[in-house]
């Protein structure tokens, strides 16, 4: 009797391990099922160029900014897959590789996920950064990306080699950028003399020097001992008063060093800096704007004309589009970061959207003390829906717009305005005439617009600052900008503190 008992328990027992076996198992297969459905899902075709910038447009035409951490998987592959299959990849806590001690064991971790996947063990890494937790791969599997961005050490994965704009050039019709969208330009102009004063020794001081009281503003301070670093489009090397002849006049005892970082190739993996030179114009006109010498020769002076400058040339022009143009701008981000004469960073390039590897690079610069300032954005024909462009958004700059002659909060025809915009310039004429410069040649002028030219000279008028109180601080120097400004202590919405009184921000 017992011993029935006993084998009928036992039976039963049995009976209830295979069904939970059988529940079990089928349950798996279910998870497996659908995880085969979900991984089949995820096998869709890439979205084509004009599907992705079509939403990026919308998602900003709505939202007011477009991320790619916002966006899907399937998204973010389809962008990588369309640019060249090279994907950027921020890790780690901070932005900072030295800060981060286990950055090589991470680096290395996401190195065997990208191999499993990708099933592949060559030509996958492009570069990996040595200041900051940031390296750039070779990825063509969706799978990839979507392992990848469930890692818990991982910042951002992003397309590294999307061409928002050429591809937007190529949707309306465009085959190349044109200057006015691209910035460039090397014609001369004759300036008409309503537009400057002679200033000893034979100088041109720009109109707009004497609505932000710069002229008077240099009986306390010419910028002597300041240096600047210019992140563009380089320096011409035809232009003597930013080479050679960078101390001639009242400019004496500074210095420029001009650097590249650019590598003119379409395709990634291409090595090579293509040296400082610039060779679109952009970069000239924003060096002569900020510390253009104080020359005898008849030409237009800069407003702190015996400040130091240290140039890059890190883009071909001022829209940063594709691996070399946004990589360039990384690395002279690092390296002015890390050089401790460098005081000042001024940018006149930007994207619409924001670029992981540059937002590093600029974290990184202003944790070493740099003030930097960058361009507000300047509409080109088909990103007039834009707001205030990155990195200019960004808490670590100082994005600054330019105003109409007279004005303090009206944007010059083809400036940005918003919320994140900290300080403007006056930079345009009733007459329609911007700011004169040097041109990129010897003996030449020009005119320079927009808020380029604006961010530039907020630059110059920061080396002004700071020369006159060598030992403030980067907040300091801020402040006293900021006190000196139309709208202190009360910023407007959409221009920040307006216009700059030089001469007060010196006194």
């Amino acid at each position: 009797m017992v011993y029935n008992q006993i084998l009928f328990y036992m039976k039963k027992n049995v009976f209830l391990v295979l069904m939970l076996f059988f529940v079990f198992t089928a349950c798996n297969r279910d998870d497996l099922q659908n995880a085969t459905a979900d991984m089949e899902i995820t096998q869709k075709d890439p979205l084509s160029a004009k599907q992705i910038n079509g939403q990026i447009n919308e998602t900003i035409r709505t939202k007011g900014r477009f991320s790619w951490k916002e966006s899907s998987d399937h998204f973010v592959w389809s962008a990588i897959f369309q640019g060249n299959k090279i994907a950027s990849i921020g890790f780690g806590s901070s932005f900072d590789r030295s800060q981060t001690p286990d950055s090589k064991s991470i680096e290395e971790d996401i190195l065997q996920v990208i191999e499993k996947y990708e099933g592949k063990s060559d030509r996958i890494v492009l570069s990996s950064d040595p200041y900051l937790n940031q390296m750039d791969v070779s990825i063509e599997k969706q799978e990839t990306i979507i392992a990848l961005r469930k890692m818990k050490n991982i910042r951002y994965v992003e397309p590294a080699d999307y061409r928002y704009f050429e591809n937007e050039r190529k949707l309306n019709g465009t085959a190349k950028s044109s200057s006015s969208s691209s910035g460039c330009g090397f014609e001369s102009t004759a300036l008409s003399t309503s537009d400057y004063t002679t200033v000893t020794p034979n100088a041109k001081a720009p109109w707009s020097f004497s609505k932000h009281n710069i002229i008077n503003a240099w009986s306390y301070s010419t910028g002597a001992g300041v240096t600047i670093g210019v992140i563009d489009s380089g320096v011409s090397s035809v232009q003597s008063l930013l080479g050679s002849s960078f101390n001639n006049g009242l400019s004496s005892g500074r210095s420029i060093s001009k650097n590249g970082v650019y590598v003119d190739s379409i395709w990634p993996w291409s090595t090579g800096y293509d040296g400082s030179a610039d060779q679109c114009g952009h970069g000239t006109s924003m060096a002569s704007a900020m510390a253009a010498p104080r020359n005898n020769m008849g030409q237009p002076v800069g407003v702190a004309y015996n400040a130091n400058l240290v140039t890059y040339r890190a883009a071909s022009n001022v829209v940063l589009d594709g691996y070399h143009e946004q990589n360039g701008v990384k690395i002279a981000f690092t390296e002015l970061g890390n050089n401790n004469n460098v005081k000042i960073i001024s940018m006149s390039m930007g994207h619409i959207f924001s670029v992981g590897k540059i937002e590093d690079g600029v974290k990184y610069a202003y944790s070493k003390g740099k003030l930097i300032f960058c361009a507000g954005g300047t509409s080109t024909s088909f990103t007039n829906f834009v707001g205030v462009i990155f990195p200019a958004w960004m808490s670590e700059t100082q994005a600054v717009t330019g105003v109409k002659e007279n004005t303090s909060n009206q944007k010059c025809d083809v400036c940005h305005s918003g919320a994140e915009i900290d300080f403007t310039y006056q930079m345009e004429r009733a007459s329609g005439n911007s700011i004169p410069v040097l041109s990129y040649y010897n003996g030449q002028t020009d005119y320079v617009g927009g808020s380029s030219v604006a961010t530039a000279s907020t630059a110059g008028i920061a080396a002004l600052v700071w020369s006159k109180n060598p030992f403030w601080t980067r907040d300091q120097v801020l402040n006293k900008m900021r006190q000196s400004a139309t709208y202190y202590p009360n910023p407007n919405s959409d221009y920040g503190y307006g216009n700059i009184n030089v001469l007060q921000a010196v006194q």
